[in-house]
């Protein structure tokens, strides 16, 4: 006797697409490659799919539907942001796409991850769907950008061609959609697990100064938000094989510093700087006072200790 095994289906409409069934369609053929895709409006086969992605009037996690355009339909986050179909697809499937693509298990940092994106990405493709907000001008968002692969008018045949040309340009979209999805997944893991490795990195001179054991680590938001005394990070920059002293700013995007680099600093370089400040490898500080360098770690630590104790002094 032959057994059968039936290939997993994902169900859309057909017509004009979206980002939302775009990217919702894009996180499910991430998780089933070997999926198949049918765009159709067929109220039968959208049933007999095992999943159906802004179409089918139904949102059940559960049983694969993810539709938004039903009469009652009152899906919200705890933000108050409505879900669209890219919405319900990421937090039903998130943090699974999380852990096959980042390789990583441990719950908490998973669902963190598929949050974060859930923020920086899913809810401003769900509010221009709804029309909550249009996020960008022109085509200067993921949106409408995604809109350009639509036939225009004058492409267009009979209903066949049109389902052809349609299905293919879907797959396009889709195609950007899943390398910025990858991209920007990889991007957040970094950012979660490199935060983590600045909240155990060294902490000198009672919490002033951070010191992390390699450069281009994600120290911003965790020192602004979650280290309220610290007022330097010094850090390794390999490309200029120098050690670097950098102020932390009072918000993550702020530019106003919790305290300067010294004043006489200021714009100097190698022995002009080495003189004022006593380090003899100091390499430069920036006129803004927001950022110094040593060519050693003990020289830019150096540095770090002469700024903590340096009076405080208006720019």
């Amino acid at each position: 006797m032959h057994t059968t095994t039936r290939s997993t289906t994902i169900a859309t409409h057909n017509g004009s697409f979206h980002a939302d069934d775009v990217f919702g369609v894009a996180v499910l053929r991430l998780l089933f490659p070997e999926a198949t895709l049918l765009r159709t409006r067929d109220a039968a086969l959208i049933a007999a799919a095992d999943y159906a992605v802004d179409v089918g009037g139904e949102w059940d996690a559960a049983r694969g539907r993810f539709d938004h355009h039903q009469r009652g339909f009152d899906g919200a986050r705890a933000s108050g942001v409505v879900y669209a179909s890219a919405g319900l697809v990421w937090a039903a499937h998130g943090p699974a796409l999380v852990a096959q693509q980042c390789g990583v298990t441990e719950p908490t940092l998973v669902q963190a991850i598929a949050d974060s994106l859930d923020r920086e990405l899913v809810q401003h493709l769900d509010r221009a769907d709804t029309g909550a907000a249009n996020a960008a001008p022109g085509l200067f968002g993921l949106s409408a950008l995604l809109a350009q692969f639509n036939l225009p008018w004058d492409r267009r045949g009979s209903a066949a061609q049109d389902d052809a040309a349609a299905l293919a340009r879907f797959e396009q979209a889709m195609g950007v959609v899943t390398q910025l999805l990858l991209a920007a997944l990889d991007q957040q893991r970094a950012r979660h697990q490199g935060a983590q490795q600045v909240r155990e990195a060294r902490v000198l001179l009672d919490g002033r100064v951070l010191v992390l054991p390699r450069g281009g680590l994600p120290w911003r938001d965790v020192a602004s938000a979650e280290m309220p005394d610290l007022w330097f990070v010094v850090y390794p920059d390999a490309s200029d094989e120098q050690h670097q002293v950098h102020v932390v700013t009072v918000e993550p995007q702020s530019f106003t510093a919790r305290k300067d680099l010294p004043r006489a600093w200021a714009g100097l370089r190698e022995a002009e700087l080495a003189a004022a400040s006593g380090v003899a490898d100091a390499v430069f500080c920036h006129n803004g006072r927001f950022i110094a360098g040593a060519r050693s770690l003990d020289g830019a630590l150096r540095l770090a200790e002469l700024a903590v104790a340096a009076p405080f002094d208006p720019k």
